[in-house]
């Protein structure tokens, strides 16, 4: 028979909470998003044993994962919050203290994960020198904090920034930086080979940065990286650590629900194969200059030990 904990959770959507964040704060990243949706949950409920949370967590977390199309940034939010709470549940005996804590820290926990960008931004600023070129791709918000900052004090660069098909997400990023008066030409994805000799230096932001150093990100990342590896352009990830996630993926077809579609000959519609194409890929440690992160800049070997301090400490 089921509890009435399990009944008041088989009621609460997890997944339209998540969704809620996001769309009520634009400025959201998808891990907190999801961190502050499990805050709610456990507001929500009231499990009498540390065993019970747990398992309603997880369960939580795999309706999140498997709800969200593109669950990698998500999930490397939900792993880092199980794990807060599995540390906190050994440290007490009393579990309703221990409850109360997870609650009120789990709300803290948010807050740091927010000011994330703007450490950030302070700690990458050295990497910008004035009449720099910079090639930025997609809409990073941890990317556009650091420009927006490095306008802000006034140093001078221009800005290539690149369309980012089938969503176009580079148009806002553009946006947002001509509105500091930040100069910003808007390329097609296809014209980076032309822009890269032009520029000084490349950054990107990451859905996920892997145990191995390398990254997840919009697709066309590793194309960039290639190029900008081939000119001896530096290279930059831009991200925050609560989006370092266990995975060690070799290729993009070892990310969680990417594989390779190939033609059948058939007729199409074009449109609709564009937005159900690949979201994401997968950019090796190799064509990695640094990663800039609150926690410091890391050369890609560094993540796997901020990931077993993380984890393990």
């Amino acid at each position: 028979m089921p509890t009435a904990e399990t009944e008041k959770f088989e009621k609460f959507d997890i997944v339209a909470t998540y969704e809620e964040f996001l769309r009520n704060d634009p400025a959201m990243t998808m891990p907190v998003a999801a961190i502050e949706s499990l805050v709610v949950l456990l507001r929500f409920t009231e499990t009498a044993t540390a065993s019970e949370l747990i398992d309603i967590l997880a369960k939580a977390v795999q309706r999140l994962k498997d709800g969200v199309r593109n669950a990698i940034s998500l999930s490397a939010g939900c792993d880092m919050f199980q794990r807060f709470v599995l540390r906190h549940i050994q440290e007490y005996g009393d579990w309703e203290a221990c409850k109360r804590h997870l609650i009120t820290n789990g709300g803290l926990f948010v807050q740091r994960a927010k000011a994330a960008r703007f450490r950030i931004a302070e700690l990458g600023l050295p990497i910008i020198q004035d009449d720099d070129i910079i090639l930025v791709h997609s809409h990073s918000r941890a990317v556009t904090e650091l420009l927006l900052l490095a306008a802000r004090r006034h140093m001078r660069f221009r800005v290539f920034v690149t369309e980012a098909r089938p969503a176009c997400e580079g148009v806002a990023c553009a946006a947002e930086l001509r509105a500091l008066g930040i100069p910003v030409r808007v390329i097609v994805d296809s014209a980076v080979g032309w822009a890269i000799q032009k520029v000084d230096k490349v950054f990107v932001g990451a859905e996920g940065v892997a145990e191995s150093g390398g990254i997840i990100n919009r697709i066309g990342t590793y194309q960039i990286a290639v190029l900008a590896q081939n000119s001896n352009k530096p290279f930059y990830v831009v991200a925050e650590s609560h989006k370092f996630v266990r995975l060690f993926p070799l290729s993009p077809y070892d990310l969680p629900g990417e594989t390779a579609v190939v033609p059948d000959g058939g007729k199409h519609d074009v449109e609709a194969e564009l937005r159900e194409g690949p979201l994401l890929d997968f950019t090796n440690d190799s064509l990695i200059t640094a990663i800039i992160t609150d926690i410091g800049v890391l050369t890609p070997s560094g993540v796997s030990e901020e990931l077993i301090k993380m984890w393990y400490d």
